[in-house]
């Protein structure tokens, strides 16, 4: 009876113990801060290291996870993504724009403001977050939808935080800016801190909301872990930028061409290489249109084909119009990862009067006399050796057998006029025919 009794309570002590110690698995860090920096320009590099640094914070159990901005703007698809898992975060998110100098512009203002403690450093700036278009203007009905639903989202995220919805929208549609001390007044951001320890100590005891349900921010004085980017992260960092990653495709395809046209260059397919996978990795955090790729593609197939073929630059234009096509089209995103203009004449310019002059040099060579076998030997000179009409000729240090339809004594200079076999045809030279 007392060993069964002794059973139940180890079993008791162990459903006891046992939830205990799985909650408290991951709140691992629950008495420190995590610290992430966001710095350039918004894009799918940097919603992936926001993203990861909130399954980090939420995992590992940290008490808040603290978002340094510092970015002109970037990408409009990747800043709704980072502003999506901020509002969904189990975890407390405190933004702040710092180091002073630093800004918080176009889509940062949104990142910012999607925090639920939002702080700015002294000597820093929030504002203009009208929408453009890295590829020109875009037409009226274009921009006016653009500005219409950023203006809109910018509202919703201001009245999640309990922000200012007007200033949100004027920051759309009016491109205002307001300082660090313009932006409390506001009530865009909720205050001015220099430091990390100042950061926390002032947003210690305020309230954070997800789903309802209200929690009070404790965080005064922890201690803070933070997030160094990886050599993928500042690798995607240089080249996840629709114009470098342009640049580098083109770079690849031209090195690898190169290197087809000249087998054992060996430098040329190397470089071609290196940037056609530098090109890809940036490709693949990208919103890219694979007809574009395919156009551009294609646009290289017509060029190498100009110089096989004689299409009187038939397939020359088709190659230029396929690669205008495709530079067009390669990114999605509403208007904003486009390549600029003046990349794509670049390139245009480039690949164009590249393969003009390869195909120019080509048809030079074809008119030149040929200097090589049989036919170089037409027109050349010699010197008889042995009496003609049947003799033989001496050119440079070769000895041919000849012959000509008139006597022709020894040291004559004769020309060549044709090639039978091993047997040359000869006819006396006329100096004054060549004068």
């Amino acid at each position: 009876m007392m060993r069964s009794i002794r059973w139940a309570l180890a079993l008791c002590a162990c459903a006891c113990v046992l939830p205990g110690a799985t909650a408290s698995a991951p709140r691992e860090q629950a008495g420190r801060v995590l610290v992430v920096r966001l710095d350039g320009p918004v894009s799918p590099v940097t919603e992936g290291a926001l993203r990861a640094a909130l399954d980090r914070a939420q995992s590992q159990g940290y008490r808040a996870l603290v978002v340094e901005v510092d970015t002109p703007g970037g990408l409009e698809p990747s800043m709704r993504e980072m502003v999506k898992h901020m509002l969904a975060s189990q975890v407390p998110v405190i933004t702040w724009v710092t180091p002073s100098g630093g800004r918080a512009a176009s889509a940062g203002v949104f990142v910012v403001m999607a925090g639920d403690v939002a702080a700015m450093s002294p000597g820093t700036n929030i504002g203009a977050a009208t929408p453009i278009s890295l590829g020109g203007p875009m037409d009226s009905t274009l921009a006016r939808k653009a500005t219409n639903d950023a203006a809109a989202f910018a509202r919703t995220i201001a009245a999640q935080r309990g922000r200012s919805s007007a200033w949100a929208e004027r920051a759309v549609r009016e491109a205002v800016a307001a300082s660090e001390t313009e932006a409390v007044s506001l009530h865009v951001v909720d205050f001015v801190a220099a430091t990390l320890g100042e950061l926390l100590a002032k947003a210690d005891g305020r309230t954070w909301r997800r789903g309802g349900v209200a929690r009070r921010l404790e965080v005064r004085g922890l201690e803070a872990d933070r997030i160094e980017p990886d050599f993928r992260q500042r690798l995607l960092a240089l080249i996840a930028e629709p114009n470098v990653a342009y640049i580098l495709m083109m770079l690849g395809f031209y090195g690898l061409l190169f290197e087809l046209q000249n087998p054992g260059a060996i430098l040329p397919g190397v470089v071609g290489g290196i940037c056609l996978i530098l090109a890809f990795l940036a490709l693949s955090v990208l919103p890219v249109n694979y007809a574009g790729i395919a156009l551009i593609l294609l646009s290289i197939v017509f060029f190498i084909a100009e110089i096989k073929v004689a299409s009187h630059g038939l397939l020359g234009a088709g190659g230029v119009i396929s690669l205008l096509l495709g530079s067009l089209i390669l990114f999605e995103g509403g208007g904003v990862a486009r390549l600029s203009w003046a990349v794509i004449a670049a390139a245009a310019l480039t690949t164009s009067a590249f393969f003009l002059l390869v195909v120019g040099a080509g048809l030079r060579a074809q008119r030149r006399r040929v200097t090589t076998g049989r036919q170089g030997l037409i027109g050349t000179r010699a010197i008889v050796l042995e009496p003609l009409p049947n003799g033989r000729v001496r050119i440079g240090n070769e000895i041919w057998n000849a012959t000509s339809q008139m006597q022709l004594e020894v040291g004559s200079e004769v020309e060549i006029t044709a090639v039978d076999g091993l047997l040359l045809r000869v006819r006396p030279f006329a100096k004054e025919a060549r004068t």
